[in-house]
């Protein structure tokens, strides 16, 4: 409990700055929101292990594990990303963010987990590495858009101020759809390399549905490069292939375990 509070309380401070400084117009000039950020992100982890060395199985990968693992991973991420360049406001949005799911992961409780072999470990954490990659696309997505209707509203508000230029906002989207697109590749390679029996172990839906959002995210890179996609289209397809993706595993991991009651 002592390191989930404390990173809690760090996610937050590193979020309180960041958002003085987006007001005050300095939130790529100073980033002094790392100072808390940081241990922030390495406590989040180090909970994680620790639960690992005091359950019996295999690293926990149960629905609320999960989602706190791509909390953490978009929040490392965001600061890798903020730190080189006109992006930290998205810490605003992916700090407490972080901070809520690993207080939920913490309050519900850790389960036993069934040992993975290095084959479906490769699996489960490329697939956890696509979805937080994936999801801070989603992000940038939405404030792509945000940012292009106050332009056109001339709503020239204080966090506007801390994006970049409109197209290198752009721009910075369509690299991590490229990054997380590439995950996702990874992730289903290795799925189908390594995964026995899809009907067995009924993994057809998250199959069908992750392969539909790779198509989707596949054809806006290639609307991208071929026609020049962008702005509102850009926007709707992104969001599109990320609603099927977190269908594709939280939706249904969060049927099996939380309504039926039958963790995997």
């Amino acid at each position: 409990m002592t390191i989930v509070l404390i990173a809690t309380l760090l996610y937050l401070a590193a979020t309180a700055l960041l958002v003085r400084a987006v007001v005050r117009d300095d939130a790529n000039r100073l980033p002094i929101w790392l100072w808390p950020a940081v241990p922030a992100m390495v406590l989040h982890g180090s909970y994680h292990a620790l639960v690992a060395l005091h359950t019996s199985g295999g690293p926990d990968m149960h629905f609320f594990a999960a989602l706190s693992l791509v909390g953490l991973g978009m929040a490392w991420l965001t600061s890798l990303v903020a730190a080189r360049g006109r992006m930290a406001a998205l810490g605003v949005l992916v700090f407490p963010m972080a901070a809520a799911v690993l207080c939920v992961y913490h309050g519900h409780g850790h389960a036993p987990s069934r040992p993975l072999g290095w084959q479906l470990a490769t699996h489960a954490w490329m697939a956890l590495l696509a979805y937080a990659t994936l999801s801070v696309a989603a992000l940038l997505a939405i404030m792509l858009w945000l940012q292009e209707r106050a332009l056109r509203r001339r709503d020239f508000r204080p966090w506007l101020r801390a994006l970049p230029p409109l197209a290198d906002l752009e721009a910075l989207l369509f690299r991590v759809i490229a990054v997380g697109f590439a995950l996702l590749t990874l992730t289903l390679v290795t799925g189908v390399l390594f995964v026995d029996d899809l009907l067995a172990q009924k993994l057809v839906h998250k199959t069908v549905l992750s392969v539909l959002s790779w198509i989707v995210f596949g054809t806006l890179l290639i609307g991208r490069r071929r026609y020049g996609w962008r702005g509102a289209k850009a926007v709707h397809w992104t969001l599109t292939a990320m609603a099927l993706l977190l269908l594709a595993f939280f939706g249904s991991q969060f049927v099996i375990e939380l309504v039926f009651g039958r963790a995997r």
